[in-house]
């Protein structure tokens, strides 16, 4: 594989490593725009407090996780499922609309590798020298840039790791304790982890994640349509390629393999869709720039659809995306609906399996129950049981039931009732249980007494 520079062919390196050229245009100011607010969201979340707490902050010791003003247990892992599902659909309608244009410029790999790019860039220049310092001997000067630009990658790499693990412990004390070295090891093993894999994928393996690892790369022709807009090169306008003569004729394209040396991934976009590009629309810029050098119309590189390339009519709302765009309304609607009702306590009342109903002393019918309670708020509660439903039975359960923050209390309550008011074999009745004090929750648990079918 080769590349020209300057009107030049120079042969990349053994290993065909990729160079790749910094571009400006509309869709890189778009992508460092975009990745700039990624990467602040992500390492200054740790450090915004809501009250006295991290405003996110996933406590597992505790086995609480907090976002914003909610804490979630792990019994409302359920919903981190429907968010995933949700999200998983989001993707699936992007993608039919626009092709890969979460990889080019939202996923955290390439968001990191382009970090490391430019970072690469800062110390070892543009790509023409790169390549020439690569492929050069060894000498003070490129030992100091290539010194320079991996103690560079390594920092923001522990500086990722410390982040993520700041979303965990706390990182207003994790930081101090790390710089002093008296973090728990924990801490320091999953920093390290967590800054060593950064290093290499963002830094080493860079695109061949994308190309080698990545699943969604394999899967994502079968998601496209002929009116999916994507990433493409307009032969009937570029070809032949060719600086034009007075007595030739040639396309638009005069096969400068610009497009080709800014692409992430190292492709050639006019080769046709490849599972390899990720969308980002480098080669537009790149394409677009000689066309505005040339005084000839841009978008010969575009994001477009087949149909449109072809000369056909673009059907924008068409059933597929339809349908995804439906599934993510209602769906989004009921994970509304599931967090705004979202109970703070778990209550479960189960009967005893052993026997469905016994006799008191007295002659009532007895029914055995157990009652347990989770407590989701951050504050003790002091609960009390109320029985209703079910005209003439007594409750025999403790006065007040103490359960602390995050705790589950299990204790055995009986319902009697005198034989006369057992009318038939199944009863229905409800337990309430109220939260006293600042405490206002209140739940309602409907279950059966159990009787005799003939007394």
């Amino acid at each position: 594989m080769s590349s020209a520079e300057g009107g030049n062919r120079i042969p990349l390196t053994d290993t065909d490593r990729i160079y790749q050229r910094e571009v400006s245009g509309r869709f890189q100011r778009l992508r460092v725009w975009g990745n700039l607010a990624l990467l602040a969201g992500y390492f200054i979340t740790p450090w915004l407090n809501w009250g006295e707490r991290q405003l996110v902050w996933f406590d597992l010791p505790e086995r609480q996780f907090h976002i914003l003003h909610m804490t979630f247990w792990p019994q409302d892992f359920f919903l981190l499922a429907f968010l995933l599902i949700i999200a998983a659909f989001g993707l699936f309608m992007v993608t039919v609309f626009a092709g890969r244009v979460w990889c080019g410029y939202t996923c955290p790999q390439t968001v990191w590798t382009q970090m490391f790019v430019w970072l690469e860039t800062r110390f070892e220049g543009p790509r023409h020298k790169r390549i020439r310092l690569d492929s050069g001997p060894w000498t003070p000067a490129k030992f100091a840039r290539k010194a320079g630009k991996h103690a560079s990658w390594a920092l923001l790499a522990l500086f990722t790791g410390l982040t993520f693990v700041g979303y965990f412990t706390p990182v207003r004390a994790l930081l101090p304790e790390f710089v002093t070295g008296t973090a728990h090891w924990q801490a320091y093993l999953w920093i390290m982890i967590f800054a060593v894999l950064t290093y290499l994928n963002a830094g080493w393996m860079r695109e061949k994640v994308c190309i080698y690892m990545c699943p969604y790369a394999r899967f994502q022709s079968v998601m496209f349509d002929e009116d999916t807009k994507i990433v493409s090169y307009n032969p009937a306008r570029g070809e032949p390629r060719g600086k034009k003569q007075p007595d030739n004729a040639v396309g638009d394209c005069v096969d400068c393999g610009l497009c080709v040396q800014v692409c992430p991934t190292g492709i050639d976009i006019r080769d046709g869709l490849q599972y390899e590009c990720i969308g980002c629309a480098l080669c537009i810029d790149a394409c677009d720039s000689i066309m505005d050098k040339l005084d000839r119309p841009t978008g010969l590189v575009s994001y477009t659809t087949e149909n449109e390339l072809e000369g056909k009519t673009t059907h924008t709302l068409r059933p597929r995306l339809v349908g995804y765009a439906v599934a993510m309304v209602l769906m989004i609607g009921a994970f509304s609906a599931l967090l705004a009702t979202r109970s703070v306590v778990e209550v479960a009342l189960d009967r005893d399996r052993n026997v469905l109903f016994s006799e008191a002393l007295n002659g009532d019918v007895v029914n055995d129950f157990q009652l347990s309670i989770l407590n989701k708020q951050p504050i003790p509660v002091t609960y009390e049981l109320a029985l209703s439903g079910r005209p003439g039975a007594r409750l025999v359960a403790p006065e007040t039931i103490q359960v602390a923050v995050g705790e589950r209390v299990t204790v055995g309550i009986q319902i009697e009732l005198a034989p006369q008011k057992v009318v038939q074999a199944r009863l229905p009745f409800t337990l309430e249980v109220s939260g006293l004090g600042s405490s206002d929750v209140k739940t309602d648990i409907q279950s059966t007494f159990i009787g005799p079918s003939q007394w």
